[in-house]
């Protein structure tokens, strides 16, 4: 039996409220994860955020990132760019944050809900630099070995 994936943040708890910094109103920087139980068999990762509130657009795609090595920690405040070296490596393409982490930035002061998901893959992925979350997602089918989700909430001035 394959051991259970965890996702978690040290900047916020699951279902808990997103720092500001985390926000497009304020650093607009990635929360620092952790992962717990990656298979043996990891070869890549893929991470992608969603607004599951956006009244228009549902899951309002706003990060997706892929070909991280297998680690348990991924740190704050990764940079821009469609190929990122350093803290570590990644791919980012296209989505709100054009090539970037672009955090909860909700409009009318309206509370959304957020869903970090990270997935373990049995392989790289070899995708434009300009593919969006369908293309990756299409990228991964059949090669997904585990998946996990983290929550968090978002609005602005909520008052901790």
């Amino acid at each position: 039996m394959a051991r259970e994936l965890k996702l978690e943040s040290t900047a916020f708890q699951n279902s808990g409220w997103i720092p500001d910094c985390y926000s497009g109103y304020s650093e607009d920087k990635s929360p620092e994860l952790i992962i717990d139980g990656i298979s043996e068999r990891a070869v890549s990762m893929v991470l992608t955020l969603d607004d599951m509130g956006h009244p228009i657009f549902p899951n309002y795609n706003h990060w997706v990132a892929w070909n991280l090595e297998p680690m348990s920690t991924i740190p704050e405040a990764l940079p821009k760019g469609r190929i990122v070296e350093q803290p570590i490596h990644l791919e980012q393409g296209i989505a709100y944050g054009k090539h970037r982490y672009r955090g909860p930035k909700p409009p009318f002061n309206w509370k959304h809900e957020y869903l970090f998901t990270v997935y373990i893959l049995d392989t790289k992925l070899t995708v434009s630099p300009n593919s969006r979350k369908k293309d990756v997602m299409a990228a991964m089918e059949g090669h997904v070995l585990q998946k996990a989700v983290l929550t968090g909430k978002y609005q602005k001035k909520h008052g901790k």
